[in-house]
């Protein structure tokens, strides 16, 4: 059931694969996922196994020690959510679980706002200029009575007075 009175955070991060994933695997995927992105990749066989790989990455279990970056994801998401009193649910653009589009259809599921926010920073990159835009509409799309909000691009002032009081304490 939805709760309209709070908005639903979506914190979208790119994820990484776990360094303890097997190599052969990881190595087999990316071969496949760039043929498919090509086009090259005809054979539905190979398609599904390329799927299979993108799943067992995700799904691979994650600890501080194997993957540094989801811990601090995870971490970050919790402190949104203490700072932000609102519940914040964490999506990955690739390589770690729940995918974007997982999350979001989940935020959609709690709320008639959700507000996707991202810890990229800059324009010029693909995820966050693309693909969390792609997501949010194939979201919208699945959700007509819901409103997504893009947090993003950031004032570029902001984030320059913001990396200023950090290098301020540095002593």
């Amino acid at each position: 059931m939805k709760h309209a009175a709070k908005s639903v955070i979506v914190l979208a991060m790119h994820g990484a694969p776990a360094n303890d994933f097997p190599k052969e695997d990881l190595e087999e995927y990316f071969g496949l996922h760039h043929r498919w992105e090509r086009g090259e990749l005809h054979s539905e066989a190979l398609r599904r196994r390329c799927r299979e790989l993108e799943r067992k990455i995700r799904t691979w279990p994650r600890t501080a020690f194997n993957d540094p970056f989801f811990s601090g994801s995870s971490e970050m998401a919790v402190q949104l959510e203490k700072t932000l009193g609102r519940e914040v649910i964490l999506g990955f653009n690739e390589f770690c679980a729940p995918s974007l589009e997982e999350a979001l259809n989940q935020a959609a599921q709690k709320s008639r706002k959700v507000i996707v926010v991202t810890l990229m920073m800059t324009r010029g990159g693909d995820h966050a200029e693309r693909e969390i835009p792609a997501a949010i509409q194939v979201a919208r799309e699945n959700h007509p009575h819901t409103l997504f909000v893009y947090a993003w691009p950031f004032d570029s002032k902001a984030i320059a007075e913001f990396l200023a009081s950090q290098v301020a304490l540095v002593k």
